[in-house]
């Protein structure tokens, strides 16, 4: 009982830490960097680690095949807190909120339990999440991205709520594991546990807009999530946890990194572009 105490501490410890040092770090860079860095490996990656320690790292890689394939359970939480910020228009705050987290929830609820009623293999749960991160993309491209110009500082308490509601996510289905099986545990990893505080904090500080940001560039940050689980569900049964979520986050972040770089090279190509037009309207204008 103390050692089942413990560990659950540890669990806990782990979570706060981990959500706290990374919102700190997206909530300063931004909604753009924020919606990235919520998909980074996060909720699932504690969970599937935790997993792998208690009840073996042969259930932590089959449960994250199914955490591969919920991935488009997230893409359909997301969509669906977008469609509710439509929803909720000219609503109050708190009734915004709620009707978008509906949603929200509905969209995942639905996702989730279709899924359940595949057969899923790695490959079929890598080309499900691939789908949908690409089609999420193509289908938010449209969104501005909104800077938060007008900064209020979120307090330090307001993100350890969402530190500890991520904690408490992570602890229920570590916990439950055992009861619901690998499928059911890894779907339950997909749960966008820091995305969902994050969007709603975001909502109730600053503005739709803000929120839409977030959303819009969550699919991307999925995409290392999605490497960091195909790692793991590769690599948990033949070089242990451990070694395998060193691998996987190493793989992930190094995917991330590639993608920013790359994305700023097209957006400094795009801007040399439009500078020489404007020069060449410029010098036919002087002619």
């Amino acid at each position: 009982m103390i050692g089942f105490g413990l560990f659950a501490l540890v669990k806990i410890a782990v979570s706060v830490l981990f959500v706290v040092a990374l919102s700190i770090i997206a909530e300063r860079a931004g909604p753009r960097v924020a919606g990235v860095i919520s998909g980074y490996p996060m909720g699932a990656a504690i969970t599937l680690f935790f997993i792998g320690v208690e009840i073996g790292p042969d259930f932590a890689a089959r449960s994250a095949v199914f955490t591969a394939a919920g991935l488009s359970a997230t893409v359909a939480f997301v969509a669906g807190y977008l469609v509710g910020l439509g929803w909720a228009r000219n609503r109050g705050r708190a009734a915004a909120i709620g009707i978008s987290v509906s949603t929200a929830l509905a969209a995942y609820g639905g996702a989730s339990w279709l899924l359940t009623r595949l057969s899923i293999g790695a490959g079929g749960a890598a080309l499900i999440a691939a789908a949908s991160i690409a089609l999420a993309t193509w289908a938010f491209r449209a969104i501005a991205d909104a800077p938060i110009i007008d900064r209020n500082r979120l307090r330090f308490r307001v993100t350890l709520i969402r530190a500890a509601f991520a904690a408490v996510v992570i602890l229920t289905i570590t916990t439950a594991a055992k009861v619901v099986g690998p499928r059911w545990a890894g779907i339950f990893s997909a749960f966008p546990s820091t995305v969902l505080p994050l969007l709603v904090i975001i909502q109730f500080t600053y503005r739709p807009d803000h929120v839409r940001t977030i959303i819009k560039n969550v699919p991307r940050g999925l995409q290392s999530l999605l490497v960091y689980v195909l790692i793991v569900t590769a690599t948990y049964d033949t070089i242990g946890v451990a070694w395998g979520t060193v691998l996987g986050y190493a793989a992930a972040t190094v995917y991330l990194l590639a993608l920013e770089y790359s994305r700023r090279l097209k957006w400094q190509a795009r801007s040399k572009g439009l500078k020489k037009r404007s020069g060449t309207h410029s010098q036919d204008s002087g002619a």
